[in-house]
């Protein structure tokens, strides 16, 4: 029998996929579960519907991140930090606070779980920071560390 996923099922497949198992697993368990329901022309239809809109919203996502990403590379950001007379900030520049300064000064909030900095930094000048927007889209942004 072909049933239709409805949900991800361990060793048997995921959302929205057709798979075919016996009789018995998909009346007795799969489908009074809601994991699955019987793949009927009808229900055919609506799986192709839902998979249309999928990839119509998954389109829509891409181009406002691609958007992001342009509006992020226009120029470094000012990151501002208190420091000492020899160019070394007291403590390190963060996640957190590269997050902020792309909320003040492009107008993104970008969760600072989703910025990583490749070292430490501690030292007043121009670094990159990665962005992972999910879906392999990711971005380098450059900001630069400046004396407060």
């Amino acid at each position: 029998m072909e049933v239709i996923l409805i949900k991800d099922v361990d060793n048997l497949g995921g959302v929205n996929e057709v798979v075919k198992v016996k009789n018995g697993y998909a009346r007795n368990f799969l489908i009074p579960s809601k994991l699955a329901i019987e793949n009927s022309p009808s229900n055919q239809k609506q799986l192709e519907e839902r998979l249309k809109q999928v990839r119509k919203k998954e389109a829509q996502m891409l181009a406002e991140i691609n958007s992001v990403i342009a509006k992020l590379n226009e120029g470094p950001l000012k990151v501002g930090a208190k420091s000492g007379t020899s160019g070394k900030i007291f403590g390190s520049v963060t996640s957190l606070q590269i997050s902020r300064a792309i909320r003040e000064q492009r107008g993104y909030e970008i969760d600072r779980r989703r910025i990583t900095l490749p070292e430490e930094v501690k030292e007043i000048g121009t670094y990159k920071a990665a962005i992972d927007f999910g879906n392999g889209k990711s971005a380098e942004v450059e900001f630069e560390l400046i004396a407060e």
